[in-house]
């Protein structure tokens, strides 16, 4: 690991699995009995509009689980896996700050 050091890596909880096998519906629960926030690693998902096929948290999920990298990119815009890397390592650093879990969904 080049700039970040495992003893400063945050603890986390990784749900992963197929497109629509229950992930969220699953995350959902677990944040009703753990102190979790949940981002998503869904590749699709990070892009606004990419709604049919990806199984997106609707509104109802949504309000019951907000999630974190959830339609930040308009489709026109690059996004890298270092782009990703870096804003889920912010955004776990966020969620363990506030004393909670990050919880990364996706498949």
């Amino acid at each position: 690991m080049s700039d970040i050091s495992k003893a400063s890596l945050p603890k986390a909880i990784f749900l992963m699995g197929p497109t629509a096998s229950g992930k969220t519906a699953l995350a959902i629960e677990l944040r009703k009995i753990l102190p979790v926030e949940l981002i998503s690693v869904d590749s699709a998902l990070i892009y606004k509009g990419m709604d049919i096929g990806t199984a997106k948290p609707n509104a109802e999920e949504l309000l019951a689980a907000p999630h974190r990298l959830l339609d930040i990119r308009d489709p026109s815009q690059a996004y890298s896996a270092a782009d990703f890397r870096r804003d889920a390592l912010a955004e776990m650093a966020d969620i363990t700050a506030a004393g909670r879990i990050p919880l990364l969904v996706g498949g």
